[in-house]
């Protein structure tokens, strides 16, 4: 089944506790393709970049399953970038540096190819342009998910609500489902988000592992305790490309499999947070996230 992703294709320069780094490869799209990939899936890519983006990233993106017909190529502009340092307790980060370049005109056009998509995820962009995709689709997927941030809700609260009201999962972390809802309790803030729309909500808290809520039912899976943890940058998007790939390879919406997809976007999102950009979820084998799942089991199972 297809994969439609919809998202930044970026520069990122990052400062952790533990190194720093020049411009690299990122952007959410980047990394939900690159996670969605590992399970099988071939990403279809609409993003834009210019064209002082590298033709070998462009190439390793091809040689790892995306189809690049929906990526837009701008002559003459720049590729969004982004610089962020990240506090000692890696939970928090300062902005240094935003610059929208191409980002700040994009219109996500969908190739003719892509309008049968099976499934679609909306990465962290402008709520209205989220809206804007689901409306250009002219059969609307089996299921649709979308991230965003604080910073929509910040600046754009009502479009952001048009787009929640449209999809079928949303994902966000604890702090900004806090924010969405006007609830402290994570509990009361599903139950209210599910009432704006979506029939299913992720709620992503970082080390501590993430919560799948549908309407009463429930389910967590922890993180995975890692001995090193060197950039968090694409985390949650890897995470939701794990997800958002199992459903697709299974084609199973299921709340039962859905539980197994955020064990899959849990694990491949512990590969992603032990280097810096994407070079180790470029790297990671079928073989590798197989022994990650193992851990994952065992640190999940017990006897009563």
């Amino acid at each position: 089944m297809s994969l439609l992703i919809i998202g930044t294709v970026a520069f990122d320069a990052i400062e952790t506790p533990f190194g720093k780094t020049d411009k690299i490869v990122g952007g959410s799209a980047t990394y939900v393709g690159y996670s969605a990939a590992k399970l099988g899936v071939n990403p279809k890519l609409v993003a834009v970049v210019g064209d002082d983006f590298p033709t070998e990233t462009i190439n390793d993106l091809k040689n790892a399953g995306f189809d690049l017909e929906g990526l837009q190529v701008k002559k003459e502009e720049k590729t969004f970038f982004w610089s962020g340092k990240y506090h000692n307790d890696m939970n928090s980060r300062d902005t240094l540096i935003t610059e929208l370049n191409v980002l700040e005109s994009f219109n996500p056009v969908i190739p003719d190819s892509y309008q049968d998509c099976t499934y679609l995820m909306l990465g962290n962009l402008a709520p209205a342009l989220q809206t804007q995709v689901i409306n250009s689709l002219k059969n609307r997927p089996k299921l649709i998910a979308m991230d965003t941030m604080d910073f929509w809700m910040d600046i754009a609260m009502d479009d952001l609500k048009e787009a929640i009201s449209k999809v079928d999962v949303l994902t966000i972390n604890d702090e900004e489902a806090r924010q969405l809802s006007g609830e402290y309790s994570l509990l009361t803030a599903a139950e209210k988000i599910q009432s704006m729309g979506p029939r299913y909500l992720i709620i992503k808290k970082g080390e501590h592992g993430a919560l799948l809520f549908h309407g009463k039912e429930m389910f967590y899976a922890p993180a995975l305790p890692l001995a090193f943890v060197k950039d968090p940058t694409g985390a949650g998007d890897t995470f939701a490309g794990g997800f958002m790939g199992y459903l697709a390879s299974t084609d199973d919406v299921s709340f039962e499999n859905m539980k197994r997809a955020v064990v899959y976007g849990s694990a491949l999102a512990s590969f992603t947070v032990e280097e810096f950009g994407t070079d180790n979820i470029k790297a990671v084998t079928q073989k590798d996230l197989e022994a990650r799942m193992d851990a994952f089991k065992a640190l999940m199972s017990f006897k009563h």
